[in-house]
């Protein structure tokens, strides 16, 4: 997966699966929003 380049704003990241999709993202290259 190539997020290069891209933002990801993801609400819901304090625990659970929010928080498993904002580590993966910003592990791939994303910049990451959290909420």
């Amino acid at each position: 997966m190539l997020l290069d380049g891209k933002v990801a704003i993801i609400t819901g990241s304090g625990r659970g699966i929010g928080r498993e999709h904002a580590l993966l993202m910003a592990q791939h290259g994303a910049k990451v929003v959290v909420n």
